[in-house]
């Protein structure tokens, strides 16, 4: 029983420290693992989405390939066959499978 009676009390900066350090590691753990990936992920996309240039061979996110004829800051019009113009969103564009500089005007 004396075993009971002789606990030494826990100071309240240590005990502060010992509830803090798990949530500390769990947000290094989500930064590292999700938010940092996602944020260079967006950062690729928005500089492919900068570099589009008329004649580049494009997939959208619909699974449409296609080839810019013209761009705008918001909208691209694409090709998908000779006699198809389609009008899009820009950020409606999920890739670009190559650049090349179409012969057309």
């Amino acid at each position: 029983m004396s075993m009971f009676l002789a606990a030494e009390p826990v100071s309240a900066g240590a005990s502060l420290f010992n509830l803090l350090w798990p949530l500390v590691l769990m947000f290094a753990i989500f930064y590292f693992l999700l938010i940092r990936p996602q944020q260079k992920r967006q950062k690729q996309r928005n500089m492919m989405l900068l570099n589009l240039s008329k004649g580049d061979k494009i997939v959208t996110i619909g699974g449409i390939h296609a080839t810019i004829v013209e761009l705008t800051d918001d909208t691209a019009v694409i090709r998908v066959n000779d006699a198809t113009k389609l009008t899009i969103d820009r950020s409606a564009i999920n890739s670009v499978k190559s650049k090349e500089e179409s012969s057309e005007s």
